[in-house]
């Protein structure tokens, strides 16, 4: 069966990306791109064609099975009721929705069952906890997580293009010994780390740095657990890397951790990458598998465990995630 797929947002990295996956999922479709009147006419190549972009308006998705988005906050509350009232599954990237009482928010290797529940909206949800959690949740299954302490370590491609094009002329003007005017970053980016992601709450976190923990929770069905992390935006193109310290409720070994970790769908365990047992955002780059390495005890609680985590996070991030929910409601 050939669906009719609508991707919002097609001009952007994550929406190219999605075309990319719907590629490599072999997803039997048609696809309308849809993105602002500025970009109507482009052409962006898929499946050995093409597809020209068209205007989103509220009647672009009559006729429509799916809807990708990968589009801000604003165009997503601005397009979601004329998507489900078209009849089609809002499949969307951005945060709008993802804490909505009646929209599932889901990873399908974690909590796929979750998206049958969707009353025509499915979340997905932010990148660094996407990877994040496919790192932890084995752990989980063996016993309950209390709590996470997490450090990011975020590549300039999830501030979107204009992240990578900041960090490109950063390193054309350190080159020429030009100086350096950051466009997308608060601070110089090249050579340099900014722990600042997201917008200040009342608490003092970011609400990057809030998502973990408030996706999180409802990803893994774990409505206690606490977490506290703070989010770092590196020099690196592409990829996420996250330190995370896990406390379960008994004790997980290390090896019992590193067993389920090794089992657990979509997850690789790095035992040997070139001599080394972790991974960097290299390793990770252009696939969909979190790697995960470094596990071991943590020294300050006897039920705690530390380990180190990359993913990328254009593809299992956001746009391969948000391919493979959609694979899961086609294939059952």
């Amino acid at each position: 069966m050939s669906y009719k797929i609508a991707v919002l947002g097609v001009t952007g990295a994550v929406g190219r990306e999605m075309l990319k996956c719907l590629e490599d999922y072999k997803i039997d479709c048609v696809v309308k791109g849809l993105a602002s009147a500025r970009s109507v006419g482009t052409k962006i190549p898929f499946n050995g064609g093409e597809i020209v972009v068209e205007e989103a308006t509220m009647d672009s998705f009559e006729g429509m099975d799916y809807v990708l988005g990968a589009v801000e906050n604003d165009m997503s509350e601005k397009f979601a009721p004329a998507i489900v009232k078209s009849g089609a599954v809002f499949i969307d990237n951005s945060s709008a929705f993802r804490l909505n009482d009646d929209v599932p928010l889901v990873v399908p290797e974690i909590n796929g069952e979750d998206a049958f529940k969707n009353n025509g909206i499915i979340a997905n949800p932010n990148c660094s906890t996407i990877i994040t959690m496919m790192a932890v949740a084995a752990i989980a299954k063996l016993s309950p997580i209390k709590t996470m302490v997490s450090c990011t370590y975020q590549a300039v491609s999830g501030a979107g293009q204009k992240g990578i094009e900041d960090l490109e002329q950063q390193e054309k003007s350190l080159m020429a010994g030009e100086k350096i005017v950051p466009t997308k970053f608060p601070a110089q980016i090249v050579r340099n780390a900014i722990p600042n992601i997201g917008s200040y709450k009342d608490n003092g976190y970011t609400s990057e740095e809030m998502k973990l923990q408030n996706e999180g929770r409802k990803i893994l069905h774990m409505p206690e657990m606490l977490v506290t992390c703070t989010c770092v935006r590196i020099p690196v193109m592409r990829s996420h890397s996250i330190a995370t310290t896990v406390v379960t409720e008994r004790k997980v070994s290390v090896e019992e951790a590193k067993a389920a970790i090794k089992a657990f769908p979509g997850v690789q365990l790095a035992e040997d990458i070139d001599g080394r047992d972790y991974p960097t955002p290299l390793d990770t780059s252009e696939q969909d598998d979190v790697f995960v390495g470094r596990v071991r005890e943590d020294l300050t609680n006897p039920n705690g465990l530390c380990l180190w985590c990359c993913g990328d996070q254009i593809r299992k991030g956001a746009a391969a995630n948000a391919v493979q929910i959609l694979k899961l409601l086609i294939t059952k």
